[in-house]
């Protein structure tokens, strides 16, 4: 009896140390949840555009240099990104799960970018604890090496001149000149990011790199091809108004608004509607886009990297020409000249016109996810769910991009100049990254 009590015994010992030896797996799902958590915490802390492409794309890069360590499958970025050079190099024989390191270096870099740092460590400690319990052996050693890797993004990430950029002087704005850029209701803010095109660029070789053409000198004459777009604006918008909200010029403005810190006026009071930024926007493609592809865990970090770094380097070169042309916005030409109680769909984000952000970053984005999951990539958009829109159905990125881009048209707040130059900004700004990045071997 006793015999049978210590085989027993013996063979649940055995079991038991068995499961814990497991490795454990982190599967693409929990990266794409790594990657919601940060647009969240974006939501939450109110970052605009290009700093949430800023606050995207370094963890993305820390995560991907940990699986192109020891891989058939991807290259290294060293040597591509302008200032990166090696991070610690990982030992095949350590023990280390390069996908929870991965997933660690995208939190602890995330952590350092973000003004509410405790929603990432709650995010973080609830995969601590089960990575421990699943095994301790692997989690620790795993966590060691993706600390390390962060720590060295996070000193390349430091000399990017964002530091700098915090201490440098407003945008100024001078009433006496017509056609330059002036705040727009109904919170009048200062321009956001004015130096912006002197954050160093990852990919390209300056932030002017790719101007776009200049836009269209500045004319009240009604026969001016400046006016003449304005006034396209403005009828657009009449238009859209007696259709009424059956409109799928509406529906198509209202579904890529993207527009972190919306002003809401009620009586005495303001207050902030917060929505995602266009990089949060384009985030959440890849994600769909690597569900429905049904990637794994080393080609979701590619596609959201690629993306990410993509998106960096277009808003960089976007706010390059922005505060270099500085180009008044429609509503504040039809204002003052057609009519004085226009407002646009959509409300004006407080920056300068030229080029159109989305225009940019949404055609950059397109041309480098068709690099990775092909043309007439078709699927269902339902990014802007949460916020009370219904999903759209695109036949391809581009053409996800192409709508992405007119809907400022739509919305009021872009001439269609900044739209059509934009998106030619955009692709040459992704044709070049996917050219250039040599991330696949």
């Amino acid at each position: 009896m006793k015999t049978h009590f210590l085989t027993l015994a013996v063979m649940i010992f055995l079991f038991v140390s068995c499961k814990k030896e497991k490795s454990i797996v982190v599967t693409p799902s929990d990266y794409s949840a790594s990657i919601d958590n940060v647009t969240q915490i974006l939501i939450h802390d109110i970052f605009s555009p290009p700093v949430a492409s800023r606050i995207y794309t370094y963890p993305n890069i820390a995560a991907f240099e940990i699986i192109a360590q020891n891989s058939k499958r991807y290259s290294s970025l060293q040597g591509q990104l302008n200032g990166l050079d090696s991070i610690p190099a990982l030992d095949p024989k350590s023990g280390v799960n390069k996908n929870i390191a991965a997933l660690i270096a995208h939190m602890e870099v995330s952590k350092a970018l973000v003004f509410s740092e405790e929603l990432v460590e709650k995010f973080r400690d609830s995969l601590y604890q089960k990575w421990g319990n699943e095994n301790e052996n692997e989690f620790e050693v795993s966590k060691e090496y993706g600390l390390k890797v962060a720590e060295r993004i996070k000193k390349w990430m430091g000399k990017d001149n964002y530091k700098q950029t915090r201490t440098m002087s407003k945008f100024s704005v001078y009433a006496n000149q017509p056609g330059r850029w002036q705040p727009t209701p109904p919170a009048y803010m200062d321009a956001v990011e004015p130096h912006w095109g002197e954050i160093r660029t990852l990919v390209l070789d300056s932030a002017s790199q790719f101007k776009p053409v200049p836009a269209l000198p500045f004319s009240l004459d009604k026969k001016s091809p400046f006016f003449k777009q304005v006034q396209e604006v403005y009828d657009i918008s009449q238009q859209m108004i007696k259709k009424g909200d059956s409109s799928e010029e509406i529906k198509m403005a209202q579904f890529w608004d993207c527009n972190p810190y919306v002003t809401v006026n009620q009586g005495h009071m303001m207050f902030a509607k917060k929505k995602i930024t266009p990089g949060g926007h384009w985030m959440g493609i890849v994600k769909i886009a690597c569900k429905k592809s049904n990637a794994d865990f080393e080609k979701t970090v590619y596609a959201y990297t690629q993306t990410s770094i993509g998106l960096f380097d277009a808003f960089i070169s976007c706010w390059d020409e922005k505060f270099r042309s500085n180009v008044v916005r429609p509503e504040t030409v039809i204002n003052q000249n057609i009519d004085e109680n226009w407002r646009p769909l959509l409300q004006t984000p407080p920056f300068p016109e030229y080029c159109s952000g989305h225009s940019v970053a949404s055609a950059c984005s397109a041309a480098i996810l068709t690099s990775v999951f092909g043309d007439n990539f078709a699927y269902l958009d339902n990014t802007e769910l949460p916020y009370g829109l219904p999903n759209r159905s695109f036949k391809s990125f581009n053409d996800a991009a192409k709508e992405a881009a007119m809907s400022r048209f739509y919305g009021g707040i872009h001439y269609k100049a900044a739209i059509v130059n934009g998106i030619t900004q955009g692709e040459n700004l992704g044709s070049f990254i996917v050219g250039k990045l040599k991330m696949t071997k």
